[in-house]
């Protein structure tokens, strides 16, 4: 298939186009500069001129806690508008198949671990500090399930877990919490700083997903997967963030103090997906261990920090 990835030159999108390629597909991708996903013209514009079978919708502004934190209404009004459009073109111009990413984000704060797709809608409000953006993402599952009912849509939806891995954002002004500790514990070492402040205090539990296990699960749905159910995408295990932080502290071999700073927000108190539907519905499940991630994550750093 020919296949256009919005956001394909991101951390996840350069993944996606290497396992398409993989997989025998034809990737196509532009870049933000060529085509602007919040003009509802230049998304018509995109499919038009690349005339693709299918598109995976995984262009997104997104951060971490503090980037959600200052930017509550960038993130909600961009993410939803980029969406809404490819949606909407997508049905204009009649593609076979849409895979669509959401967000972990937009699960309830207080979900029953594991997180399962049946309570999606259940137990309130997401997490305070990502809540905007994680209500754009899911009135995106909305308007997916709603063209599906009128017009008869291939629109899927994807509930993508924590991602890391090699091409990650280690910016500590817009980084997700593995990048911002690789770079923070590393910097530190190398300059001997006696102390590393991190944020929250530490109790919350997280789960992450190696980038190229996930790229696999999205080329996979797009190959297998045609419900209208959303259909989480993890590796089905958590870890405390002090045990994570005392894990990357060992790999980069940094010697001093961690503390926490419990004056900063936790986020979410948990965070475990049931992976169980994508092992039945697309025989696919995470096979890279946090620690064997962790040290190629980190490796790829270090070979490329200087540009990072």
């Amino acid at each position: 298939m020919r296949v256009l990835v919005t956001g394909g030159y991101g951390f996840l999108g350069h993944h996606v186009c290497k396992e398409l390629e993989n997989k025998g597909h034809q990737p196509l991708r532009f870049h933000s500069s060529e085509y602007n996903l919040i003009e509802k013209d230049h998304c018509k514009s995109i499919l038009e001129t690349h005339y693709p079978d299918a598109v995976i919708h995984l262009a997104a502004r997104v951060g971490g806690i503090g980037a959600n934190r200052d930017n509550p209404a960038t993130f909600a009004y961009e993410n939803l508008i980029m969406g809404t459009n490819i949606i909407q073109e997508c049905y204009w111009s009649r593609i076979k198949k849409l895979v669509i990413a959401g967000t972990i984000c937009s699960y309830a704060k207080f979900t029953p671990i594991p997180f399962k797709e049946k309570d999606f809608w259940e137990g309130g409000y997401p997490e305070e500090t990502n809540a905007p953006y994680a209500w754009a993402k899911k009135m995106l599952l909305v308007l997916s399930q709603a063209y599906r009912q009128q017009y008869g849509c291939n629109f899927v939806f994807l509930l993508p877990v924590n991602l890391y891995g090699p091409r990650d954002n280690f910016d500590l002004n817009s980084s997700h919490v593995i990048p911002a500790m690789i770079r923070k514990f590393h910097e530190a070492a190398i300059n001997n700083e006696p102390v590393v402040t991190l944020w929250g205090d530490g109790t919350p539990t997280r789960e992450f997903l190696y980038v190229e296990d996930c790229a696999k699960a999205f080329v996979k749905t797009l190959e297998s997967y045609d419900s209208p159910e959303p259909m989480n995408i993890g590796s089905g295990k958590e870890i405390v963030m002090t045990d994570l932080a005392n894990k990357i502290k060992e790999l980069v071999g940094y010697v001093g103090e961690i503390r926490w700073d419990s004056s900063k927000p936790n986020g979410q108190p948990r965070r475990c997906l049931d992976t169980s539907r994508a092992k039945e519905k697309i025989e696919w499940e995470s096979t890279t261990t946090l620690d064997e991630g962790l040290e190629k994550t980190y490796q790829w750093f270090l070979e490329n920090k200087e540009k990072t």
